[in-house]
Formats: C-alpha cells, sequence, structure tokens
C-alpha cells in the first residue's frame, strides 16, 4: 500500500502539514513586519553579532554573509557565523535579533551545551536516516516485508531524535540572544518585544516540524506492526 493512496496516511501527514504551513507564514509574517522598523543604535546585524561575540570572548569566530533567505546558521566545525544579508546588513529589529540567535549559538558551542553536543552526535545517523529511511519503507509497503520496514521506521526514528534534540537547542539560542541583546545594551527594553516575536515565531517551525515527523513516524510504525497493527491490516 502506497501512502499518498492510504486515507490513514492522510490523517497523520494532513495535520504535520498544515502545522508547517502556519508556522512558515508566521515567522514570514514576523520577519517582515519587524523587518522595516529599525533598531535606534542603527547596528547591522553583522554588527550587533560582533558586539556580542567580542562581549564572550569570542573574537575567534568569524562572521561571513551568506546566500539566501534566513539562511543564517552557526558553523561549530569552522567557527563561523553565516548571516543572509538581509540579516548581515540590515538594520532592523528582526536583522539584529536573528543574527542574536545565531551568536547565541556560538555561545552555547564555546560553554559545551550538552544538547548541541548531542544533536552534534546524531548528524551521521541523520545522514544515513534521511537517504534511506524513506526507500525502505515504501519498498517494505509495496513488498509487504515488515522487516525492511522495521528497519527504516529505525532510521527514520533517528531522524525525529535529532529534531527532538534541536528544540532546545534552538529555544535556549533565542533565550541566550534575548538576554545578550540586553546585556550588551543593543536594544532597548521596549525593542525587545519585536524580537520577541520573531525569534518565538522562528522557533514555533522547528516545533511543527518535529510534531509533523513524529506523526508519520507513528503511522509508519502502526505500518509495520510495531504497533499492534500490520501493513496487511
Amino acid at each position: 500500500m502506497y501512502p499518498i493512496f492510504d486515507p490513514l496516511y492522510m490523517l497523520f501527514w494532513l495535520p504535520g502539514l498544515l502545522l508547517a504551513l502556519g508556522a512558515q507564514f508566521m515567522v514570514k509574517t514576523a520577519f517582515a513586519r519587524y523587518a522595516k522598523v529599525p533598531n535606534r543604535r542603527n547596528m547591522t546585524g553583522a554588527e550587533a553579532a560582533r558586539r556580542i561575540l567580542d562581549a564572550n570572548g569570542l573574537q575567534s569566530v568569524s562572521i561571513e554573509g551568506a546566500r539566501g533567505t534566513l539562511g543564517d546558521h552557526y558553523d561549530p566545525r569552522s567557527k563561523v557565523l553565516r548571516l543572509s544579508d538581509e540579516v548581515y546588513r540590515g538594520r532592523s529589529l528582526a536583522s539584529v535579533g536573528v543574527a542574536a540567535h545565531e551568536a547565541g549559538h556560538a555561545l552555547q558551542d564555546q560553554v559545551g551545551y550538552a544538547p548541541m553536543r548531542w544533536r552534534a552526535g546524531l548528524v551521521p545517523i541523520v545522514n544515513i536516516g534521511s537517504q534511506l529511511a524513506f526507500p525502505l519503507l515504501l519498498f517494505g509497503m509495496i513488498i509487504k516485508a515488515a522487516g525492511l520496514m522495521k528497519l527504516g521506521v529505525l532510521l527514520f526514528g533517528g531522524v525525529v531524535l535529532f529534531q527532538l534534540v534541536t528544540l532546545p537547542v534552538e529555544f535556549n539560542a533565542s533565550s541566550r540572544a534575548m538576554a545578550l541583546l540586553g546585556n550588551t545594551g543593543i536594544l532597548s527594553r521596549d525593542e525587545m518585544g519585536g524580537v520577541k516575536s520573531v525569534l518565538t515565531a522562528a522557533a514555533l517551525t522547528y516545533v511543527a516540524a518535529a510534531i509533523s515527523s513524529i506523526l508519520q513516524l507513528l503511522y509508519f510504525m502502526l505500518r509495520s506492526g510495531m504497533l499492534g497493527v500490520s501493513s496487511d491490516d
């Protein structure tokens, strides 16, 4: 049975899709709104990130521009903060907030934040699982091979675990960003609300992705017989 033709799959897949679309809409709306509000110090995202990093002894972490929209990230291997052009050059509350969030990841790396280490340890499993899980699951369903499906479930479970571990990493980075923006004097108290709206909306995209993956995992566990219902039922 192909999942796309299975009404049961739609019951598990559709709520996750709606959540993901809703979260994406929220983050784009929040960013667009506060991308139009300049911060009072007229600092760019890159300047704000640099101040935060330097204030915490992270002069060795470099900041680079990156292509794409909202493709901002911290690379712990090369110790580089990569900011999209809108964030790197932008002087808005949204730009400063996103830059501070990514600087928060650098601080997590500095102190050895446990969930961040766990997530890094799961990367090899995720790389394998993201490539093999669905082919194994679908092929197992086609030929009615429960063993292949269970192997696919285990691999996909690694992907879901990675997404769950990502949640505290992202929420903690946002909390650090809020504190750092205040402690370094980059933003005033009445400017923090806009940044919080942007970071909260961004965090919800990770929550939506995790819920969507959990629902799909439950479906495949049902179909493989791991929860008492096999693909033959």
